[in-house]
């Protein structure tokens, strides 16, 4: 339900918000996500208070939202139900990891793998572990031409994932498989060109020191790695000689001290090209490695 508020208002009305706790910054995003008042808005107003504005939702609501978030730690995105991620705007709930911002690389570096060759991108393609289905849409959009399979064990993200698909009119070009990494893929192994995943890879012990708004609330499926974070990460990569095309890469996200360990197992499961990839920070949080042409070691 819209409202309309003077700046003025708006303005005090976040001051007694932020009095009450929070980070000023996901208070912002709040007001821009639900109540619709950009960044650049809300900086503006300061110049002429006595501006009227339109509101998406009321004050009233947007105070519930922050003190249901403050008091129970639950993120935003869950609580608004949407999360924005490239030029998207996703679905979220619980049932499904909150898409990242580094995350959004994956895109420019498959891009990079498969080089200039492949105008129209790979032929079939999938995405292990899609949670809300962040990958497979933007991988899809890349490529309209191109079929992709994306693979979740939790019929919860699948859900969430299929209504993200159909807002963007892709579940013909994206079907959706409830099973482990490959397992659900046999039909159409040796004929991948791309496969990419974030899957879990934070250590069982970091996880459980994690802040309570990631550990208490969004999936420990999709970030429990195991004792060592590595766990998804061998499963994914034991798979890859036989469920790749000769040629195929694969690209998964991980850990942020986990480069070398990654790249080690990737190594021992026979592929070759073996890269390391930083995020925009400079970290290198992804690898990547191509199946051979010719039989995987």
């Amino acid at each position: 339900m819209a409202s309309t508020v003077v700046a003025e208002e708006l303005l005090q009305w976040r001051r007694e918000q932020l009095k009450a706790g929070g980070q000023p910054s996901q208070l912002d995003w709040l007001l821009d996500l639900e109540g619709g008042v950009s960044w650049a808005t809300l900086q503006q107003l300061r110049i002429n208070p006595q501006q009227r504005l339109s509101l998406s939702h009321p004050l009233e609501r947007l105070a519930e939202l922050w003190q249901r978030h403050l008091r129970t730690q639950e993120p935003l995105q869950y609580l608004v139900g949407r999360c924005p991620w490239r030029d998207l705007e996703l679905e979220v709930h619980a049932g499904a990891l909150i898409p990242r911002q580094e995350t959004e690389l994956m895109l420019e570096l498959a891009q990079e793998l498969l080089g200039p060759d492949t105008e129209h991108g790979p032929k079939r393609w999938a995405d292990l572990g899609t949670g809300s289905g962040c990958l497979a849409l933007a991988l899809a959009r890349a490529w309209p031409r191109s079929q992709g399979w994306a693979v979740d064990a939790s019929n919860e993200a699948l859900a969430i994932a299929a209504n993200n698909l159909n807002r963007y009119q892709l579940t013909k070009q994206v079907a959706l498989l409830q099973g482990s990494w490959w397992e659900p893929l046999k039909p159409w192994f040796g004929s991948l060109e791309l496969v990419v995943s974030n899957p879990p890879y934070i250590p069982t012990a970091v996880w459980q020191q994690l802040e309570p708004q990631v550990r208490d609330f969004e999936p420990a499926l999709a970030l429990d790695g195991g004792d060592d974070g590595l766990n998804a990460v061998r499963a994914i990569a034991a798979g890859a000689c036989e469920g790749l095309a000769p040629g195929g890469w694969l690209l998964l996200e991980h850990h942020h001290d986990q480069s070398a360990a990654v790249l080690e197992v990737l190594d021992s499961a026979g592929l070759e090209q073996l890269q390391a990839h930083p995020d925009l920070e400079g970290v290198q949080r992804f690898a990547s490695g191509r199946r051979p042409c010719t039989p995987c070691r």
